[in-house]
């Protein structure tokens, strides 16, 4: 049977979790009964724990707004999440704050774990190697972002002051569809109101947001990651590409993936799968074609390059080079 110091630890946890407890509740899950539960009450407001009493007819206990907990009552499992999701979030750029945010969330997660959970997960975190490094992202407002996520929650138009990618500032009403994170980017996808379009905008870009009076209605069709990388796929950029490569969807996907390329997919008739090799259109729009040539070296199929010209210049480029390489003795 738990000692009763042991409940008293349960029945923090439980209130740690949110809401107001019913001195029922607590009592069912604590296996006792209500008068021992206020006993426990008691004694963790000795222990200067705020737990409220909530009176009316769905009464009961809750821990005071906005109080912070030590020591965090983690386990090894749930620790080693928080920590590892903390490293994961800072090195793909998905944070909302600057690195230093981070990491002094990670040394205050340390202090307050007991010992030998501390030890093991610095001991992990200290093996763990990664493939790539960590890059300089322009991370946005944490206002920002919570600002446009409850517009979002509940279909509310949202005033933002956007900085596009040329410098231009602009003020502008968006009616925000959903958050997408993507390669180490916040976006939000909606639709600009004064023109009536969809867009997607650079949440880091966003200088402020403001919830502004009314609600819309959001359309049917493709979810807010669909419609982001449906935008980066049809972004105008300097070059139009068009190819012809000779494969499967998946090989096709596994190098030019729905955010950089349109394909046309071959639809499999009778007695055919997916897997059937066929030539596919692929087409996309790019800044430079310099990165172009080597991916498809790595895609290692049959392809035509039907646009542009200045594309051919440059495969033939890095065959030569290519060639050259294996010349030398």
């Amino acid at each position: 049977m738990p000692r009763p110091t042991g409940r008293v630890l349960t029945l923090l946890e439980l209130l740690q979790s949110g809401g107001t407890r019913t001195v029922a509740e607590l009592a069912d899950r604590l296996g006792v009964e209500g008068r021992t539960v206020r006993r426990y009450v008691d004694q963790l407001i000795d222990l200067d724990v705020p737990v409220e009493s909530v009176r009316g007819r769905y009464g009961g206990y809750r821990l005071a707004p906005g109080y912070r907990l030590p020591p965090l009552m983690l386990s090894d499992d749930e620790a080693l999440a928080v920590l590892l999701g903390l490293v994961a979030g800072r090195r793909a750029g998905l944070t909302t704050t600057q690195r230093t945010a981070s990491e002094t969330a990670s040394a205050k997660i340390r202090r307050v774990l007991p010992k030998h959970i501390a030890r093991r997960l610095d001991t992990l975190l200290e093996a763990v190697a990664f493939t790539d490094q960590p890059d300089d992202f322009d991370t946005p407002d944490a206002e920002v972002l919570l600002t446009i996520a409850d517009a979002v929650r509940h279909r509310r138009p949202v005033s933002i002051r956007y900085t596009d990618r040329d410098g231009r500032r602009s003020e502008r009403t968006l009616h925000a569809y959903g958050i997408v994170a993507h390669a180490g980017r916040w976006y939000v996808a909606g639709q600009d109101a004064q023109i009536g379009k969809d867009r997607t905008f650079r949440l880091d870009r966003i200088a402020d947001a403001r919830t502004l009076p009314g609600s819309f209605e959001a359309p049917a069709g493709p979810d807010p990651a669909h419609r982001l990388l449906s935008a980066f796929a049809t972004a105008e950029y300097r070059h139009e590409v068009t190819l012809r490569i000779h494969g499967t969807v998946e090989q096709i996907r596994a190098h030019l993936p729905a955010s950089v390329a349109n394909l046309e997919e071959y639809a499999p008739g009778a007695g055919e799968d997916r897997a059937t090799e066929r030539w596919l259109r692929v087409e996309l729009r790019v800044e430079r074609l310099d990165w172009l040539p080597p991916v498809l070296a790595s895609l290692d199929r049959p392809f035509v390059i039907e646009r542009p010209d200045e594309l051919r210049d440059f495969v033939i480029a890095l065959a030569d080079r290519f060639a050259s390489y294996a010349r030398q003795a």
